[in-house]
């Protein structure tokens, strides 16, 4: 007996435990697009729980008043139908199933991540001459770097934007898919090696928020975290200011050392940046030697190089860039080369073909391939 009420305790216990260990930023963000995107998720949970709370009510219900030892209860064997009963049961569940999709269709549109911001909160519009703040975001293996191409910094595991200054986001990945996701600014969308993705958000509070990777890359993937700064104009300045005095330059060199695999990095300064990186990592040629994957998307457009442009295939192989060090990574996009033993494919001409992968992006018109977590 000593033993259950011990372990009844424990029960008792493990519910407050678990809502302490509770991060409710989700539920309680501080960007106006996360906001939104709160607001869909108990929208469509009080929708839903209209149809769940009484199933479960009257299944209790039905079970006790339908209970064997209740002689009281009304005894049918006969019935099979009541018309009203069958309205009350479709007519119910139709008519939330229309609102959530009204919801649904509203919220897709309007929280698209690549459609730019027309408001900065529920009560104010965004002021005609607002400039937006443009930031560059590569996934590298295990780390964040960001880009203020109009500023001319770059930084490493440290974000920073005006209070309710509109942030135009360009997401890429050097290697592998990943996931950039601040919670309390908007939902996470995925970074893809050779294709970019976007996302328009705003902060409204100032704070230090979390931002992480939620999609799993490979042993240094837990560590993978960054600080969001939301500051006042003149604290963004002087974080700027900070940046441009601490920092060093970051070129190709500087960036290819950088991009190496490691674990837990430091917050890294750059107080300028080559103009023409992000393009580069973007394309996948930031390594001497290789084809950008625009230039190659020309050829084929232009109907491709013919058979002697198969000396392309080494400049667009891009797996196993650190093998040669000894550093195990995660595979990046597949080698655009033949199986070995296989001739290229060729068109009926004699041509051969090489093919680019559907939905990649140069940056200058980028395909929509990502998720969104807007719900």
């Amino acid at each position: 007996m000593p033993k259950l009420m011990k372990f009844s305790r424990l029960l008792s216990v493990l519910p407050l435990l678990f809502l302490a260990g509770c991060n409710m930023v989700v539920m309680a963000p501080s960007g106006d697009i996360a906001m939104q995107q709160r607001d869909l998720i108990v929208i469509s949970t009080v929708l839903m729980l209209l149809i769940i709370i009484p199933v479960i009510f009257l299944t209790l219900f039905f079970a006790w008043r339908y209970r064997r030892s209740n002689t009281a209860a009304t005894y049918a064997p006969e019935w099979h139908h009541s018309t009203r009963l069958e309205i009350v049961i479709w007519a119910a569940p139709l008519a939330i199933i229309i609102a959530l999709g009204a919801v649904t269709w509203i919220s897709t549109h309007k929280l698209d991540p690549y459609r730019p911001l027309d408001r900065l909160d529920a009560e104010r519009a965004i002021p005609a001459d607002t400039k937006p703040l443009i930031v560059e975001v590569v996934a590298l293996d295990w780390k964040w770097l960001f880009f203020y191409p109009e500023l001319g910094i770059a930084t490493v595991n440290e974000l920073a934007a005006p209070v309710d200054m509109p942030i135009n986001f360009k997401i890429t990945a050097s290697s592998v898919m990943n996931s950039f996701y601040i919670p309390a600014l908007a939902g996470q969308i995925y970074a893809m090696p050779g294709m970019e993705t976007k996302l328009h958000a705003v902060i409204n509070r100032e704070g230090e928020y979390d931002g992480f990777s939620a999609n799993y890359s490979g042993a240094g993937f837990s560590h993978m975290r960054f600080k969001f700064h939301g500051l006042t104009r003149e604290g963004f300045d002087a974080w700027v200011a900070r940046v441009k005095q601490q920092g060093t330059m970051l070129n190709r060199d500087a960036y290819l050392k950088l991009e190496k695999p490691s674990e837990k990095e430091p917050v890294r300064y750059y107080a300028g940046a080559d103009a023409d990186l992000y393009n580069a990592i973007l394309n996948m040629c930031a390594t001497p030697g290789k084809m950008c994957m625009n230039e190659m998307m020309h050829i084929d457009m232009m109907g491709g190089g013919g058979k002697e442009s198969a000396e392309n295939r080494e400049k667009l192989r891009y797996d196993g860039r650190h093998a040669d060090e000894g550093i195990v990574t995660p595979a990046a996009m597949p080698a655009a080369e033949a199986p070995a033993g296989s001739e290229p494919a060729e068109h009926s001409d004699g041509n051969s073909m090489q093919h680019d992968m559907p939905g990649m992006s140069n940056g200058a018109d980028p395909a929509p391939a990502q998720l969104n977590n807007n719900n």
